[in-house]
């Protein structure tokens, strides 16, 4: 895998975005003390997350295709913590 493909990932879920957001936010709070980050900025279908030595995690929610919801997560160090929550969310029919 490229690596800006381990920095820009993609799903689409059948979750609502703010399940999503909220999954985000119980799933990178309560990793482990190396990956673990805290809630810097969020807003309408989107989180920011701040982690080791300031590093940012991106997670995002759109309208997806057949009424799922398309979430983007973005991070040049936590590629691997990205992948993991997107396995969690229930994917969508495409």
């Amino acid at each position: 895998m490229s690596t800006s493909q381990r920095t820009l990932q993609e799903t689409t879920t059948t979750l609502s975005a703010d399940e999503v957001m909220a999954r985000a936010k119980t799933f990178f709070s309560s990793r482990p003390s190396l990956y673990a980050t805290f809630i810097d900025k969020e807003g309408p279908g989107f989180c920011s997350f701040r982690g080791q030595g300031g590093e940012e995690l991106i997670i995002a929610t759109s309208a997806g295709a057949n009424g799922g919801t398309r979430v983007t997560g973005s991070s040049y160090l936590f590629d691997m913590q990205v992948s993991r929550f997107f396995a969690t969310l229930p994917e969508a029919a495409i």
